[in-house]
C-alpha cells in the first residue's frame, strides 16, 4: 500500500527517535531520571509557567505514602525513565498537581508527552494482571521481556493493544464526515472502529464504513498511525474512495454523516489526534491537485 498523504510531522505518543525501550534496569532511580507518575490515569506534574514539567525523583520524597507499583522504561536521551502509580488518598505538595494526559498535549515536551502515552498504557496494564486470567494465581514479572507470568499454569499476559482503522472516504471534491452522539456540540471526525479477530485492515474498513454509513468503498491506502493510551489502542488511518450507496446512518452509533466540501468544513477533531491529521493530510493533498 501506498502513503496517501503526508503526515505532518511526527505523531502524538510516538516515542522519539533517542528514546529507548527497555525491562530490567541497572538500578534505583536517581537526581537525572525522568519520572512519569500516575494516579489511576492522571499524571503528576509540577506546576510551571507558561507549561508543565516532571516533577525530579528527589521530589518523591515529598508525597505522602509510598507507590503502588514502579515500572523501568528504559532511557530517553540518556536518562533512566521510570513509571510510578500511587494511590487516591497520596497527599501532593502545593506546586504539584495531578492532570490527565489530554489536557497536557501542547504543555508537557513533545518526547515527554509520548514517552507519558507509553508510561501510562504499561501502569495500566500492570494494575490490571497482577492475577492469572485463567487460575487466578498471583502473577510475577518476567525478568527480560514486558510481561507477567503466572507461576501456577505459566500462562503468559503482555500489554494489550487493540487495534482500530479510522477512513477518511473521498469522492470527487468532497469528504465524508460524521458525528457520534458522545462528540461536542458541531464536532465531526473519520469514521472508525475496532478490528474484530479474523479481520484484516482492509475488511474492517469495509465493514465499519459499510455498517456506520451505508457506503461501499474502494482503493483503501495507508495514510499512518498512532498509539492512542485511551486507554490502550494503537490507531491505523487510511483513505478511501466513495464506490456507490446512500449515506444511512447507524442508528445506535452515528448522529449524522456528510459530505463536506473542503471550503465549508465542520468543526473538527483537536490536533492531538490522527484524526486531525488526516483530515488535514487529505484535504492538503486535494487542495494541491486543485492547482
Amino acid at each position: 500500500m501506498t502513503r496517501a498523504a503526508p503526515s505532518f510531522g511526527v505523531m502524538p505518543f510516538t516515542a522519539p527517535e533517542s528514546y529507548f525501550g527497555a525491562v530490567k534496569d541497572a538500578g534505583e532511580p536517581d537526581a537525572e531520571s525522568l519520572c512519569f507518575v500516575f494516579q489511576r490515569t492522571s499524571l503528576l506534574i509540577a506546576r510551571s509557567a507558561p507549561g508543565a514539567s516532571l516533577p525530579g525523583h528527589g521530589d518523591l520524597a515529598l508525597l505522602g505514602g509510598k507507590p503502588l507499583r514502579r515500572l523501568y522504561l528504559g532511557t530517553l536521551g540518556g536518562r533512566a525513565c521510570y513509571a510510578f502509580e500511587y494511590g487516591a488518598d497520596t497527599e501532593l505538595p502545593q506546586d504539584m498537581v495531578w492532570q490527565g494526559l489530554r489536557a497536557l498535549y501542547g504543555k508537557l515536551d513533545e518526547s515527554l508527552f509520548a514517552l507519558a502515552g507509553r508510561a501510562l498504557q504499561f501502569v495500566d496494564w500492570d494494575r490490571t494482571h497482577q492475577f492469572c486470567g485463567s487460575c487466578g494465581t498471583p502473577t510475577r514479572h518476567r525478568e527480560h521481556e514486558r510481561a507477567r507470568e503466572c507461576p501456577a499454569c505459566a500462562l503468559i499476559a503482555y500489554p494489550r493493544i487493540a487495534p482500530a482503522v479510522m477512513c477518511l472516504v473521498r469522492r470527487a471534491r468532497e469528504i465524508l464526515l460524521a458525528r457520534s452522539p458522545q462528540f461536542a456540540p458541531g464536532l465531526y471526525s473519520v469514521l472508525a472502529g475496532f478490528v474484530e479477530p479474523g479481520e484484516s485492515l482492509e475488511q474492517c474498513l469495509a465493514r465499519e464504513v459499510l455498517e456506520e454509513t451505508g457506503l461501499r468503498i474502494a482503493n483503501p491506502r495507508y495514510f499512518a498511525s498512532q498509539p492512542w493510551p485511551f486507554p490502550h489502542s494503537l490507531m491505523i488511518a487510511f483513505v478511501a474512495d466513495y464506490a456507490g450507496g446512500e449515506i444511512t446512518p447507524a442508528p445506535d452509533e452515528i448522529q449524522d454523516a456528510q459530505w463536506f466540501s473542503l471550503d465549508a468544513l465542520p468543526k473538527l477533531p483537536n490536533r492531538i489526534s490522527i484524526a486531525r491529521r488526516l483530515i488535514d493530510g487529505v484535504m492538503a493533498e486535494m487542495l494541491a491537485s486543485q492547482g
